[in-house]
């Protein structure tokens, strides 16, 4: 006798015509993440001026606002990616007969793609207006020179050449080698530290310019080198505490716009259960 044999009825899966991505959602959720970020670092900007003073020992210390500075950022892309991305998952379109995890999935991914988007425009933006205003300020420095082929640029070593060349009493009459103690100093701290010849040639320019005698020159080369590697390292440093705040604040929007449209696609959902 023949086994009976069951018939396996055929499921037909057919795709939602709706989206998974509700792109005029993420869009608003961007727009609103970019500008709040703005006005918020605008804002944090201008209060650290306003604490922040040109005279030692007034006003608060550096690691004070450098610390403050970092909990602002996080204070900062917590609150704007917030607002943003409860917009983007409040204003997404609703997907019908869809499972609970994938709506989760969707809302959270929907947050995580408005801060994305918020984040490549504020950097596209920030970028423009760098450029602008540099070139805006070069060509100033150029129409105030009167056009001189000769361009004067700041270097974070200029100070310090100064140092170098001042003279203990009535300035020396020969040339001035500035130019060229500005090119050895850079090229020294960039490869690390200044080689014994450059500095002995150093103490020779010195001794010739101020009237100091060459161990006094040789002296004075070294503590200016010295000063000079102590402050590049103090703004690698803060470089470097800045980068990993600027991470912190980034991981942390990215959570809290994903965390926010979550929330905001639950709302939006029950609103419509409920009308």
């Amino acid at each position: 006798m023949p086994m009976s044999q069951t018939a396996i009825p055929e499921t037909i899966v057919t795709e939602s015509s709706v989206a998974g991505v509700s792109w005029g959602a993420v869009a608003a959720g961007a727009v609103v993440i970019a500008a709040l970020s703005l006005m918020l670092l605008a804002f944090g900007a201008g209060m650290g001026f306003s604490v922040v003073s040109p005279w030692s020992g007034s006003g608060v210390s550096a690691t004070t606002l450098s610390v403050a500075a970092g909990i602002y950022l996080l204070v900062a892309a917590c609150l704007s990616s917030t607002v943003g991305g409860y917009i983007a998952g409040r204003l997404r379109r609703k997907w019908a007969r869809l499972h609970s995890h994938e709506t989760y999935f969707r809302d959270t991914a929907h947050g995580f793609v408005a801060w994305a988007f918020a984040t490549v425009i504020t950097v596209a933006f920030l970028a423009s207006a760098s450029a602008n205003l540099a070139g805006g300020a070069a060509g100033g420095m150029l129409q105030a020179a009167g056009g001189g082929i000769r361009q004067s640029g700041g270097s974070p070593v200029d100070y310090f050449a100064d140092s170098l060349l001042r003279p203990t009493g009535a300035p020396a009459s020969n040339a001035d080698n500035r130019g060229e103690v500005l090119r050895i100093l850079t090229n020294g701290l960039r490869d690390g530290d200044v080689s014994p010849g450059d500095r002995s040639y150093l103490a020779q320019l010195v001794a010739a310019r101020t009237g100091l005698s060459q161990g006094d020159a040789e002296k004075r080369v070294g503590e200016v080198i010295d000063q000079a590697k102590a402050a590049l390292d103090a703004a690698r440093k803060a470089i470097a505490r800045f980068s990993l705040w600027l991470a912190a604040s980034m991981l942390l929007g990215a959570f809290a716009a994903s965390l926010a449209a979550t929330e905001g696609g639950q709302l939006r959902d029950r609103s419509d259960i409920e009308t």
